[in-house]
């Protein structure tokens, strides 16, 4: 195996943390993970508790496949031998592991709020080494979101590089599209500032956020949607539909939003 790759991250975490991000990790990449060979997930950097890996398994293993198989990887020793008994096998294991993944050939990773620590340019390094270790066709899954998983953002990877970016929050609790500026992955997060498309993203979302007040008294669900719909209609090229919007979901092509 090679040496662990990467540094050992803050490692907080609590239960149902990246909810947002698994259903939609179920919903966007389910069919090419029953498609795959071998349904091997890593769940990188995990934290000081395996409870998030516990639930991705649990919510695949639901909604994609029920031989799906999770392997938690952590750098620290000390939390790969606390994860040790929550581990089921085979459907969830735990090892010691960074950016190389342990040798193992993945269809899908999830990789969130680790590199939040890392300097922006050591973040295409990073994907790199992932991608380059993913079984053909497999997926990485890198973003971050708040301590309660209220707002998240993520990138989707394959082997060719970024695909999209997608923003997400729980509606109830939004107070404004501005508020997913903090979350946004590392890769864009020191680029919102004027010039920078993702900038020009969030703002386009928070004009059309205050257009759509008058929606407010029938629920942030509408006020969201009529947001969303307001941004595709002025030439963003949104990719999901109202069905993913009515969730708090946003999703674009990388390029509209790369530096």
């Amino acid at each position: 195996m090679e040496r662990p790759l990467g540094v050992v991250t803050r490692g907080t975490t609590n239960p149902n943390r990246l909810r947002r991000v698994d259903n939609w990790i179920a919903a966007a990449c389910g069919d090419p993970l029953r498609a795959a060979a071998d349904p091997l997930v890593v769940d990188l950097g995990y934290g000081a508790s395996p409870v998030t890996a516990v639930e991705l398994r649990a919510r695949l293993a639901t909604r994609v496949r029920p031989d799906v198989r999770v392997v938690g990887l952590e750098i620290d020793p000390v939390r790969v031998a606390a994860a040790a008994p929550t581990a089921d096998p085979p459907g969830l294991t735990f090892a010691r592991g960074g950016f190389e993944l342990a040798g193992l050939r993945p269809a899908l990773v999830r990789a969130f709020n680790v590199l939040r620590q890392y300097d922006e340019g050591e973040v295409a390094d990073a994907w790199r080494t992932v991608t380059d270790r993913l079984a053909p066709g497999g997926l990485l899954v890198e973003g971050t979101c708040d301590e309660l998983g209220r707002l998240g953002a993520w990138v989707l990877l394959d082997a060719a590089g970024p695909r999209t970016l997608t923003l997400a929050a729980k509606l109830t609790t939004l107070a404004s599209p501005a508020s997913l500026a903090e979350r946004l992955p590392k890769a864009l997060i020191h680029r919102n500032v004027p010039g920078e498309r993702v900038h020009d993203l969030l703002d386009a979302l928070e004009h059309a956020w205050r257009s759509a007040a008058g929606y407010a008294p029938f629920g942030p669900r509408q006020r969201w949607l009529r947001t969303v719909a307001t941004v595709k209609e002025s030439g963003w090229p949104v990719q999901d539909r109202p069905a993913a919007w009515r969730h708090g979901y946003l999703t674009l092509p990388w390029p509209a939003v790369a530096p």
